[in-house]
């Protein structure tokens, strides 16, 4: 006769047999582009800043979630590479959300430090335009 103990262990296992076929279910819908990429956007949970857009391949995005932490693909240097790695300036992930067609990502993230290679909090700083330009 099993254990509750093992019982329990064993509807773990269950449950997480099950995130695993919906999590498959869902990286099935996503929409990588002919290099394999998707955007992905890194938004502040807390404030709702954006805060960078970088790519991710399947690897990078798979790393994200195994870690908890930002992973992205390089376009440049053509290695993945997790954010803050070298700075110190991470992204704890949260919570990553599809937009509607499956082709762009949002990443919800604690981010600490800044997140620009430029040394601002955002990478979106600078203004093209606004409203307030036509008055």
């Amino acid at each position: 006769m099993e254990s509750i103990e093992s019982l329990k262990d064993s509807l773990k296992d269950d449950k997480n047999r099950e995130k695993k076929i919906e999590l498959g279910k869902m990286l099935d819908k996503i929409k990588f582009n002919s290099q394999g990429l998707i955007p992905v956007i890194a938004q502040d949970v807390g404030t709702k800043e954006v805060l960078m857009l970088a790519y991710a391949n399947q690897l990078a995005l798979e790393k994200t979630m195994e870690s908890g932490y930002a992973h992205y693909w390089s376009r440049s240097r053509k290695t993945l590479w997790k954010k803050g790695e070298t700075s110190g300036n991470t992204q704890e992930v949260v919570s990553i959300l599809v937009d509607c067609d499956g082709d762009a990502l949002i990443y919800l993230v604690r981010q600490k430090g800044n997140a620009c290679h430029t040394g601002e909090r955002s990478c979106f700083y600078r203004s093209l335009w606004n409203a307030k330009m036509n008055e």
